[in-house]
């Protein structure tokens, strides 16, 4: 079971975060939206509310254990575990606009783009909000 410690003032630690936050550790990385984290634990016979979902993420997010992405207005944010150590705000992400999955881009050339742009335009990329669009290759016919 993944640690889900916050302050002694928090009215957050509930046997419920602790699940959320153990679910999205078992995803491996993967994003989920808030909706998915509900219909996991609905299919699991363990309901939790969207809002109670919603709740225990934000706080999530403000702890610094789970990334919030919000891709493209109107659209639903998706989430990920962060575990210590994790090194997702260095990289990039692909989404598919066919399936709507959003993949992780560890490249060493884009790396190499981004500091290319941050010393010859005093730039600085932010990686967390740089998204690829395209068609990943399970919907674009190779897997």
């Amino acid at each position: 079971m993944v640690r889900y410690a916050m302050e002694r003032s928090s009215r957050y630690r509930t046997r419920q975060g602790g699940m959320i936050l153990d679910y999205l550790a078992s995803l491996g990385g993967s994003h989920v939206t808030a909706a998915g984290i509900a219909g996991h634990f609905e299919a699991a016979e363990s309901p939790i509310g969207k809002t109670t979902v919603y709740r225990h993420l934000e706080r999530l997010v403000e702890l610094g254990k789970v990334r919030r992405y919000v891709l493209e207005d109107g659209e639903s944010a998706c989430y990920q575990y962060v575990s210590d150590g994790s090194r997702c705000g260095e990289h990039f992400h692909l989404k598919c606009e066919a399936c709507g999955k959003l993949f992780h881009l560890d490249c060493d050339v884009l790396e190499t783009v981004a500091a290319h742009v941050k010393k010859e335009h005093h730039f600085t990329i932010n990686p967390l909000k740089t998204v690829f669009y395209g068609t990943c290759g399970r919907c674009g016919g190779r897997s």
